[in-house]
């Protein structure tokens, strides 16, 4: 591993913990020696990165420290291409416009050593068919879910049957072929999942629901752990 590499490794350890980490921890993750890490930690410390500890009890970093975000190595770099390219390819139009535009703007500002990881990563989103489409505006509804604000739908269910909803969106899912709405339903006083497609008339209502939007995912959250259903960490 390049020194250069290496430095940004530790900040990278050291940021995603809360708790010291000793100079052995980190020696073992770089495979690496102790010393090497004692000396990089000098280093950094004496470039102004805001190390707090000592060798024997652990190092933390400030959390007010702010890196650069593109300062990524090769399999950051591939991982959120692979993303973006799901994105592009599974994501409602904005949404799979922005993920081409984030492509294009991450194999710009990155270093030139590493946008053949861009241009030609080893890893690619498989293309699948395409999805159904949708009966409402997924782009307004993501807006909703962000502003904590009620959608009216009209919806069709498996046996074709219709009902009027008001619900309180919380998440949006993406399928293989359709694209889900998570959302509280007043009409059922309960979670459900509705399928994009099976939506004939949505209406974007003003009304705020009865919960901050972050409260609202958390009990959808424990709504599903209590139907045993595994959520990706995030």
């Amino acid at each position: 591993m390049r020194r250069a590499d290496r430095l940004f490794q530790i900040i990278q350890i050291l940021r995603r913990s809360s708790r010291p980490i000793t100079a052995g921890r980190i020696a073992e993750e770089l495979e690496t020696s102790r010393r090497s890490v004692y000396r990089d930690i000098a280093d950094l410390i004496g470039q102004r990165v805001p190390i707090r500890g000592e060798a024997g009890l652990g190092y933390v970093l400030d959390r007010d420290y702010d890196m650069p975000p593109l300062m990524l190595t090769p399999d950051e770099l591939e991982a959120a291409v692979l993303g973006a390219q799901w994105v592009a390819d599974k994501g409602d139009p904005v949404l799979a416009g922005a993920a081409r535009d984030l492509i294009a703007k991450i194999a710009t500002v990155v270093p030139e050593r590493l946008r053949p990881f861009v241009s030609n990563p080893t890893v690619g989103a498989p293309l699948g068919r395409a999805s159904l489409p949708d009966g409402l505006d997924i782009a307004k509804a993501r807006a909703s879910i962000r502003k904590g604000h009620k959608i009216r739908i009209r919806y069709r269910n498996e046996q074709g049957d219709e009902s009027e909803r008001v619900i309180w969106p919380t998440m949006i899912g993406y399928a293989e072929t359709v694209r889900l709405i998570a959302a509280w339903c007043e009409l059922r006083q309960d979670f459900r999942h509705f399928r994009t497609d099976r939506i004939s008339a949505a209406t974007f209502l003003d009304e705020r629901i009865g919960c901050r939007p972050g409260e609202l995912r958390n009990r959808w959250k424990r709504h599903m752990a209590a139907q045993g259903i595994q959520l990706p960490q995030g």
